[in-house]
């Protein structure tokens, strides 16, 4: 398939960063961005100038900010799980979808989608999030006898120059 096919239905396709932005601040300002995005290049002094150098020169906050034109600003259906790991501007969008009106987004709706992913986060690190309901049982460490393992091999690996030959297999 040649570019025109797979990418014109993309509203990324043809639009240079600096144009996206511009379309972006202008309809919801540096503040809105910095709350949804968490780019301290929308924060710090921001300017269209500085923040288009800083995304050009970081992969991952170029990418979170073409995903949110296409999914928040264009309101776009999202990506479907073959898409998602796919760079925002390398996306095929079908051509039944087409490009909406901006989604309203404030500060207190940034505010408690970012409460939701920290919540989310911290039981995620604390293992409730995902845990197997009916599974009782817990790994045990591995109990480690008083006496180390003696390899049986007799190659360089199991001599005093390497610590840790005493323990493999």
């Amino acid at each position: 398939m040649n570019d025109d096919v797979n990418y014109k239905n993309n509203p990324l396709h043809g639009i240079s960063l600096k144009n996206l932005l511009i379309e972006m601040v202008d309809h919801y300002g540096f503040e809105i961005l910095f709350a949804y995005l968490n780019i301290h290049c929308f924060k710090t002094n921001p300017s269209i100038e500085s923040s288009v150098k800083f995304l050009k020169k970081t992969d991952w906050a170029r990418e979170k900010v073409e995903a949110f034109y296409m999914y928040e600003y264009k309101s776009l259906p999202r990506a479907s799980s073959t898409q998602f790991n796919i760079p925002p501007r390398d996306r095929i969008v079908p051509s039944h979808q087409k490009p909406g009106e901006p989604a309203k987004l404030s500060i207190e709706d940034a505010e408690k989608r970012r409460l939701e992913r920290a919540k989310k986060a911290a039981e995620f690190k604390s293992g409730g999030y995902g845990k197997r309901s009916g599974s009782s049982q817990q790994h045990s460490p591995r109990k480690h006898s008083d006496k180390p393992r003696v390899s049986s091999r007799s190659d360089s690996a199991s001599t005093s120059s390497n610590p840790w030959g005493n323990w493999e297999k």
